[in-house]
């Protein structure tokens, strides 16, 4: 985000950036055990799901859900999606920014990243 639209700084500072933006970041899981760094390493049994739910009521006017990465839309598929409650907007599966997703240059995850920033 910090090279899409500019959220540098504080905590705060870079949370005002994505508002502005009408941009949302939150992760699937709100916690797990992960024995390793990589998400191959996360213990399904030990999943918490954040509350999807409450946050789509909130946020009904959702146009888009972009998972960063595929181990994000499959936990979305398997803990929410299958769990009955309405999802608004559209699904996209984006390439992961994580340095450990090599096959893909840096420039590329950005070019592509943007194509779907920019285009909200």
């Amino acid at each position: 985000m910090r090279d899409l639209l500019g959220a540098d700084g504080s905590y705060q500072r870079r949370c005002d950036t994505l508002c502005a933006h009408r941009i949302a970041l939150w992760d699937v899981l709100a916690q797990s055990v992960r024995r390793g760094s990589m998400d191959a390493d996360i213990e399904l049994g030990t999943a918490e799901v954040n509350d999807f739910g409450g946050f789509f009521r909130a946020h009904h006017d959702i146009e888009m859900i972009a998972f960063n990465g595929q181990k994000a839309a499959q936990m979305f598929r398997r803990f929410v999606a299958q769990s009955g409650i309405d999802i608004p907007g559209e699904q996209l599966t984006m390439p992961s920014t994580s340095p450990a997703y090599a096959a893909m240059p840096y420039s590329r995850k950005l070019e592509i990243w943007r194509s779907v920033v920019i285009a909200l």
